[in-house]
């Protein structure tokens, strides 16, 4: 990893994946309103399972192509985060597909796991909470600060620099 490219900090990365939550709370409400009328679904258990393949392309196509065309989504944008090839060029697509499947691991196995022994409501959801938390710590493992799924896909999150503000006079 070039040395230039620091690692945002950990409480930083973690408040814009709260950002990018609200932002695809949008996109979600959106496809899977459109997904409901082109399918005549009057209930939200009809077509379950074809609503969760169709969101999960919709939200994977948003990364995809946010992160392999400028690195950023708007979140990224506002927190001033970068996701980049680990050399700091550009995501090339393939690797943006990559990371879009291995950041799922911030959540699949500990619902997996939760699963597995039967666990529903709270339960369940403080499983996810402790499986989330844990991924996240990963970050510390590495001497760079990169996530576990970030060293899989050999991509990187950069902080990107704040730009100056000109001082000019009218």
């Amino acid at each position: 990893m070039n040395l230039d490219l620091q690692a945002p900090a950990l409480g930083r990365r973690l408040i814009c994946m709260v950002y990018e939550a609200m932002l695809l709370f949008g996109i979600v409400f959106v496809f899977g309103f459109l997904f409901d009328v082109s399918t005549q679904s009057k209930s939200a258990l009809m077509h379950v399972h074809g609503r969760q393949a169709w969101l999960f392309f919709v939200i994977g196509a948003y990364f995809v192509f946010c992160w392999s065309r400028s690195g950023q989504t708007l979140a990224m944008q506002t927190w001033r985060i970068r996701v980049t090839d680990q050399d700091g060029s550009r995501l090339p697509l393939i690797k943006a597909v990559v990371r879009y499947f291995l950041a799922w691991m911030w959540f699949l196995p500990a619902t997996a796991l939760g699963y597995q022994f039967g666990l529903k409501e709270w339960p369940m959801m403080i499983v996810v909470a402790l499986g989330t938390i844990a991924w996240g710590m990963t970050s510390r493992m590495d001497k760079n600060g990169q996530f576990l799924h970030d060293k899989l896909a050999k991509t990187c999150l950069i902080q990107v620099p704040e730009k100056k503000q000109s001082t000019q006079k009218a």
